[in-house]
């Protein structure tokens, strides 16, 4: 077989948008570590944590020593008089000091050294969180972009149903069996159904474009569910085991039990400013000519000792301090009773759309099986002359209806299990894993 240079430039052509075109086809876990890159949400958490885990090291600084050294160089000049006779002084001084301070007692910093290390555990589950809901994010997106695939494949079927309706109807108003009210009604029909097929693909539009945001880049093909979809696959634990989970693990009620830490150390902090601090304080200094009265005269001299600062009176900046801490370690609590109801809510709802999901599923698998039935029995209908196309397309029809409400109900379910995991604070890569093995490559 002889090849022709258009030819060969063809094959080369088709080779290329081929492997562009699996080259943006995005599985779930590429999906991920796309994500894991390029997410904005993510990625600010990621530098928040950052700067949240120097908190402990700021509070610690306040507690181990403090080592200074200064120095200073002048040229002085003057004029001196002594028994009626004056002179001038020119000259030059110059003075290093070497300081040091180390807090003995000093109960503030001891408060804001707990503080920063709460600080940093609670932005250490934040960060956590943070990073569990990314996975969440990212698989409610890719879910929402299938879903408007197949809107868009649903509208499109129903315009087709349609467009031969209006067809059937024009041909029986020229035969005189047909009336002009049908073919109104169906011309009405069928233009609402182009504005339903404009609109699903807007939808799609808007779902890409929410996934692209997460991913960093162009979305061209996903990875379908898998026919062989089997929700006994996942193992769910009883509700109270999911409940002492979440009481525990649960990463916006860690992250706020950190916080409620922190504000109690806050009031401390302030209480401690009616108390005396204590310091170890040393120093070591050289003088060269550093003054009027020393200018003939170099030295160097040592000090160590003890430095007592015993508060008195503040304008009662203290007290306000300390109330204003207790205000808000008491919102704090509140907070955390807050969150609780929250999370325990969260989960109880995912907990029971599991359980009903299951039953869904089942009814709907059903549902699509009938229709699929329906389209068999019409197709050989229409071959035996008892049936006609446009009754194909509505049993086509049915069939895209219950395909996409059984896609939505097994989504849900995945969704739901996530969202459990999420909730009870024990989602982890392998999750991920699992949900992505209900995915296969779309060859469509």
């Amino acid at each position: 077989m002889r090849f022709t240079r258009k030819r060969i430039a063809s094959l080369v052509c088709a080779i290329v948008l081929t492997q562009i075109g699996h080259a943006q086809a995005l599985s779930l876990l590429e999906a991920y570590e796309a994500a894991l890159e390029h997410d904005p949400i993510y990625r600010s958490a990621y530098h928040e944590n950052e700067a949240g885990q120097q908190a402990q090291a700021i509070g610690l600084a306040n507690l181990l020593p403090n080592l200074s050294f200064t120095h200073s160089q002048s040229k002085s000049s003057g004029t001196i008089v002594q028994n009626g006779t004056s002179s001038s002084l020119d000259f030059d001084s110059q003075v290093s000091t070497l300081s040091l301070r180390q807090p003995l007692i000093n109960m503030e910093a001891l408060a804001s050294y707990r503080i920063g290390k709460a600080q940093a555990e609670s932005s250490r589950a934040k960060f956590t969180g943070r990073s569990q809901q990314l996975v969440v994010r990212l698989i409610e997106a890719y879910v929402e972009t299938l879903l408007a695939q197949d809107h868009v494949k649903l509208a499109e079927t129903q315009l087709n149903s349609l467009e031969e309706l209006k067809r059937v109807n024009e041909r029986m108003l020229e035969k005189g069996e047909g009336t002009t009210t049908d073919v109104l009604e169906t011309q009405s029909k069928h233009a609402i159904a182009q504005a339903r097929v404009i609109e699903a693909k807007d939808e799609l539009e808007v779902a890409q474009l929410k996934l692209e945001a997460i991913v960093g880049q162009k979305i061209i093909q996903l990875d379908r569910l898998s026919d062989t979809f089997s929700s006994n696959a996942i193992q769910l634990q009883d509700y109270d085991n999911w409940y002492a989970l979440a009481m525990e693990r649960n990463a916006e009620l860690v992250t706020q039990r950190h916080t409620v830490t922190s504000g109690k150390e806050e009031i401390r902090k302030s209480f401690a400013g009616h108390t005396p601090r204590v310091d170890l304080v040393a120093s070591l200094t050289k003088n060269d000519r550093g003054s009027f009265i020393t200018r003939g005269q170099d030295a160097e001299f040592g000090t160590i000792g003890f430095e007592v600062n015993v508060p008195i009176y503040a304008g009662g900046r203290v007290n306000a301090l300390t109330a204003q801490a207790k205000a808000n370690y008491a919102r704090a609590e509140a907070d955390l009773d807050a969150i609780t109801h929250k999370v325990l809510v969260e989960l109880r709802k995912q907990y029971n759309l599991l359980l009903s999901g299951v039953k869904r599923i089942e009814s709907l698998e059903l549902a699509v099986k009938s229709a699929e039935l329906l389209v068999d029995a019409t197709q050989k209908s229409i071959r035996g002359g008892i049936r006609i196309n446009l009754n194909l397309l509505d049993a086509q029809q049915q069939l895209h209806t219950a395909r996409r409400d059984l896609a939505e109900a097994r989504y849900n379910y995945l969704l739901a299990y996530l969202r459990l995991q999420l909730a009870s604070g024990t989602l982890v890569l392998d999750d991920l894993r699992n949900i992505a093995g209900y995915f296969i490559i779309n060859h469509h």
